[in-house]
C-alpha cells in the first residue's frame, strides 16, 4: 500500500499523517513500532516517526504487518468460555488463576491458556497475544473479556476508561454495615511502603463503589452485591475494608476468618459492554463457583444454630 502526500498535507509528523489515513485500524504506538522497524518507508527510505512529510512524498506500508511471536508459552489449560467470536473472548476465570504472567509466575495464567486456545489472534500492538483490557485478582473468580485484535482492544479499553461498562460482583463480607446499601467514594493510591497493597489517600485516584446487602448471616457475615463505578486496583477490597467490613478470606486486607475459607470471597458475576464492531449491547453472567456457594451454605447453617 502506498500513500502520496498532497501539497496541503505537508508538515505533519509521519506517524500522525499515516494514522490519519488509517482511522480505527491501527494505533499510533503500533505505527511508531512499524516505522522504527523499517516496515513503513518514505520514498523507499527509513525515516523517524517525527519526520515531517513533504509534498509528493510516497509512503509505503506493509499490506498486513506480521505480528511477532511473544515469549509466553501456550499451555493447554481448560477454560470455561462464555462467548467467543473473531474479535473477543469472554471467560469465567477460576479463583487461583493469574490473568497475565509476571516474573515470579510465568505459567498457568489466563494468557498462557488463551494463547493455546485462540487460533485466530490477529495481534495486539504488533505482538501475537490476547489483549487484556481489565484484570481480576488471582483469588477473584468470574467473568473477564479479552480482545483478539487491536481494533477490539482499543474499543474495549475506551469503554472501561470512560466508565461505559457495567460490572456487578458478589462478595461475602465480615459482619453487616448499618446501612444496607450505600456508596463508597474515597480516593485510592499505592501503599507508600507495602507496594503490593493499595490504601486510602487524599491525593490518590478517584474511586467509587456501590453496594447492597442481599443476605445477612447473623453477626458473622453478609452477602453483598457490589457495583464498582471505577476500576482501580483492589478497589472493592480496600473500600469494603474502609467501611469496616472487609471481604471474607482476604488475607491482604481482611481480618480473622470465622469460617476458615481458602480464598477471598469475591466473584465477578455480571459484565456488560458494547461489542466493538457491531455496537450491540452484550451481557454475560458467570455462575457462582461451588466453593463460593459452599461457604454461603455453611454461613447460613452457622447463623441459624
Amino acid at each position: 500500500m502506498t500513500i502520496k502526500v498532497g501539497k496541503n498535507e505537508a508538515g505533519q509528523r509521519l506517524d500522525l499523517y499515516v494514522l490519519s489515513k488509517l482511522p480505527k485500524i491501527v494505533s499510533r504506538s503500533f505505527l511508531q513500532k512499524l516505522i522504527k522497524e523499517g516496515q513503513i518507508k518514505v520514498n523507499n527510505r527509513v525515516e523517524k516517526a517525527s519526520y515531517r512529510v513533504k509534498p509528493n512524498d510516497e509512503i509505503s506500508l506493509p499490506d498486513r504487518p506480521t505480528p511477532q511471536q511473544v515469549e509466553i508459552v501456550a499451555e493447554p489449560i481448560e477454560l470455561q468460555i462464555l462467548y467467543e467470536d473473531p474479535d473477543l473472548i469472554v471467560v469465567n476465570k477460576p479463583a487461583g488463576m493469574i490473568v497475565h504472567p509476571i516474573p515470579s509466575h510465568t505459567s498457568g495464567t489466563l494468557v498462557n491458556a488463551l494463547l493455546y486456545h485462540c487460533k485466530d489472534l490477529q495481534g495486539i500492538g504488533g505482538e501475537l497475544r490476547p489483549g487484556i483490557v481489565h484484570r481480576l485478582d488471582k483469588e477473584t473468580s468470574g467473568v473477564i473479556v479479552v480482545a483478539k485484535n487491536d481494533f477490539s482492544h482499543r474499543s474495549l479499553s475506551a469503554q472501561f476508561k470512560n466508565r461505559e461498562v457495567f460490572k456487578m460482583y458478589f462478595a461475602v463480607i465480615h459482619g453487616c454495615p448499618d446501612e444496607l446499601e450505600g456508596e463508597i467514594q474515597i480516593n485510592l493510591a499505592r501503599h507508600p511502603t507495602v507496594r503490593v497493597k493499595m490504601t486510602v489517600a487524599r491525593e490518590g485516584r478517584s474511586a467509587v463503589t456501590l453496594y447492597k446487602i442481599l443476605k445477612r448471616f447473623g453477626n458473622l457475615a453478609s452477602l453483598a452485591a457490589v457495583y464498582p463505578k471505577t476500576g482501580r486496583t483492589h478497589q472493592i477490597r480496600v473500600h469494603m475494608k474502609y467501611i469496616g467490613h472487609p471481604i471474607l478470606g482476604d488475607r491482604l486486607y481482611g481480618k480473622a476468618d470465622p469460617v476458615h475459607v481458602e480464598r477471598q470471597l469475591l466473584h465477578a458475576a455480571v459484565l456488560e459492554f458494547k461489542h466493538p464492531r457491531s455496537n450491540e449491547k452484550m451481557r454475560f453472567v458467570a455462575p457462582l463457583p461451588e466453593d463460593f456457594k459452599s461457604i454461603i451454605r455453611r454461613l447460613h447453617e452457622e447463623s441459624t444454630k
